[in-house]
């Protein structure tokens, strides 16, 4: 009996570890109050061509696009909208040490060609978005549930067949 603690103990560490190996590393906390507004740059460039118009977050509430509204005549004389995937942008702190003076600035990992290439903010983007994601989202957690039955049964089976070894 024993054993068969340590063998489901030693299972359940295995599993966790390398769920917690698929998990990206957090980059800290920020205020989505001061990254409204906050001004928006292209990599490479100091120049401000607009700033974040709005956060975008999954059903798991983590941020997955931020809309970036261009405003400098010289970049983008129409004012666009862009939505830029996680993973396209990062974001510069200053004045960290006090909430009330953080200030952000968003670097946008793209050149101007490829950020115009994005999509842009409209009604029919965000209909389509939403479906999109509600989709992914309905199959991931019907992937994810399936892998545990698949786990659990693999896992039953295991500690049953190491639990006869140890009987004879």
């Amino acid at each position: 009996m024993r054993y068969r603690s340590l063998l489901a103990g030693a299972i359940m560490m295995s599993a966790a570890a390398v769920a917690q190996a698929d998990q990206p590393a957090t980059q800290g906390l920020y205020s989505a109050d001061r990254l409204m507004d906050a001004d928006v740059r292209l990599q490479g460039n100091n120049e401000t061509i607009g700033e974040v118009e709005d956060l975008l977050f999954g059903d798991d509430m983590t941020l997955q696009a931020i809309v970036i509204e261009t405003d400098n005549d010289s970049f983008d004389p129409q004012d666009h909208g862009y939505v830029i995937q996680r993973g396209d942008f990062t974001v510069d702190t200053s004045n960290d040490t006090d909430l009330d003076e953080i200030e952000y600035s968003v670097i946008v990992n793209l050149d101007r060609e490829a950020l115009k290439q994005q999509p842009t903010w409209s009604n029919d983007w965000w209909q389509n978005a939403r479906q999109q994601a509600s989709q992914t989202w309905q199959k991931t957690s019907n992937a994810a549930s399936s892998a545990w039955q698949d786990t659990r049964q693999a896992t039953s089976s295991l500690l049953q067949r190491a639990g006869e070894a140890l009987e004879n």
